[in-house]
Formats: C-alpha cells, sequence, structure tokens
C-alpha cells in the first residue's frame, strides 16, 4: 500500500492507497514543532483501528507547502514504515509535466500536483481552484502543461483577519446567507465574505479565460469547494480528492522509470 501524505498550512492529510482504493485517511494540524515519533505513534494507533497493520505499507510520498515539517515527516516515512519517501519538488522526481513559469522552482508542491491529477482526469485546458489557507486558481493547458495562476487569501483567513482588525466585528463562521443584504452585522459579514468570494471566482474565472483565449473546464477542491459549487456557475466539476491522486499519480509515475 502507499502513505500519501499532503501537507498543508494549516492540516496534514495522510491517505492509504491500496491501489486506486483509499482505505483510510486522516488529518492532523500542520505543527512543525511536532516530532516523527509524535506522528508516527498517533498514526499507527489510527490505522491499527481501523485494522491496517503498518507493516502493509510499501511506499511513501510526501507533498509539503510547509518545509519546516518535511523533516519530521521523512523520519516517520523511515522509522515506521521502512521507507523512503518520494517529495514532490526534490531532483528527479518526475511530475510528468512540464512548468512554464519564469522560476519554477517557487510553485507549491500543492499546485503541482493538482495539475497532475486535473490533466489526467480531466480533458482540455483547464482552471484548479484550491479552497485552502489559500485560495488558489492555477491553469494547465490541454498538454498539461503549468502555465501559472493567481493566489487570493483564503475564506477563512479573510474572515479571521475581519475580526481581527475591526474591534467590533465578531468571529463568524463561512455560510451561505439567505440574502445578500444583510439585516445585522453577522448576516452582513456572511454576507460579504460568501457573496464576495463568489465575485472573485466568477471574475478570475473569466479574466483567466478571456487572457488564455478558449474556454476551459474549471475543476474545484479544498474543503470549502462543495459550499461554492452550488452558488456559481463558474465551476464545472468537484474533486474532493484532487491532490491525493495526484500524488497516486505522481508515484506511479516515478515508480515505472
Amino acid at each position: 500500500m502507499l502513505l500519501a501524505i499532503d501537507s498543508g498550512n494549516t492540516n496534514i492529510v495522510f491517505a492509504l492507497f491500496d491501489g486506486d482504493t483509499v482505505k483510510g485517511e486522516w488529518r492532523s494540524s500542520t505543527d512543525p514543532e511536532r516530532t516523527a515519533d509524535e506522528f508516527g505513534m498517533w498514526l499507527c494507533q489510527l490505522m491499527a483501528m481501523q485494522g491496517v497493520d503498518r507493516r502493509e505499507v510499501q511506499a511513501c510520498i510526501i507533498a509539503s507547502v510547509v518545509p519546516a515539517v518535511v523533516f519530521s515527516l521523512k523520519q516517520l516515512c523511515r522509522r515506521y514504515f521502512g521507507c523512503e519517501a518520494l517529495v514532490v519538488g526534490d531532483d528527479g522526481v518526475n511530475l510528468g509535466i512540464r512548468v512554464l513559469l519564469d522560476r519554477p522552482e517557487e510553485v507549491g508542491a500543492d499546485r503541482l500536483v493538482n495539475a497532475v491529477a486535473a490533466h489526467k482526469f480531466y480533458e482540455g485546458p483547464l482552471i484548479i481552484i484550491d479552497f485552502g489557507t489559500a485560495t488558489t486558481f492555477d491553469v494547465v493547458d490541454a498538454h498539461g502543461n503549468y502555465c501559472g495562476g493567481a493566489i487570493a487569501p483564503g475564506i477563512n483567513l479573510s474572515l479571521e483577519a475581519l475580526h481581527a482588525a475591526a474591534a467590533k466585528l465578531p468571529r463568524v463562521a463561512i455560510g451561505r446567507p439567505r440574502s445578500v443584504i444583510g439585516k445585522a452585522t453577522v448576516p452582513a459579514m456572511q454576507s460579504g465574505i460568501f457573496w464576495g468570494y463568489v465575485g472573485l471566482i466568477e471574475g478570475l474565472v473569466e479574466r483567466i479565460k478571456k487572457e488564455f483565449g478558449s474556454e476551459m473546464t474549471v475543476v474545484a477542491t479544498g474543503g470549502l469547494a462543495p459550499l461554492f459549487i452550488e452558488a456559481t456557475e463558474a465551476i464545472q466539476r468537484l474533486d474532493r480528492d484532487l491532490t491525493l491522486r495526484g500524488l497516486l499519480e505522481i508515484h506511479r509515475r516515478n515508480a515505472q522509470s
């Protein structure tokens, strides 16, 4: 089995693949101070609760946008699963796509992994919207080349900034308000964030398509993607496991090479 590790700014997702089937998926907060042993004891206990023997893990792959946690994750793979992890972004790791940027080394591993998965599973030029700590818009051409994109503050990050910077504004949860015109402070904040992000999505998608010069399929992923796909026709596909499926595909490409 393959252990795929997607380390984001807020959470780390550990997914166990048996072929194409996800046998288990677990989340931990991203904490650079956590040691390999802390990760290992926590993960092995959760695997055992689902009837998975850690000795069944034969390979590991890591994609991380937080460099400080990579060492502990690599040590986790060595100590608890007897594997040298494949790390997206390391020299020699074949993604199977070209990165058409001035400084390709600056692109986040998660964005490249999403590009690999999107090109494999969807046709034509693509826009990938990932609703994470940041909301990212990534462009992939018909040949699978990564062409760049845009980065905006994530929804929850914006809510926290609004609460922190304005003394009278409370902390609120993201949700789809019943109306755009809020009749109290909390509904007004929810409306501004939710419908403001709908406007952001629609505006950026339209501008990207115009600049790219063709129609494009828009694929959404990330925790809040289901909330927004129901509110706009700008998004055509929802793929909750896009990053994990990309890690599986990258591992297969490198295992064959």
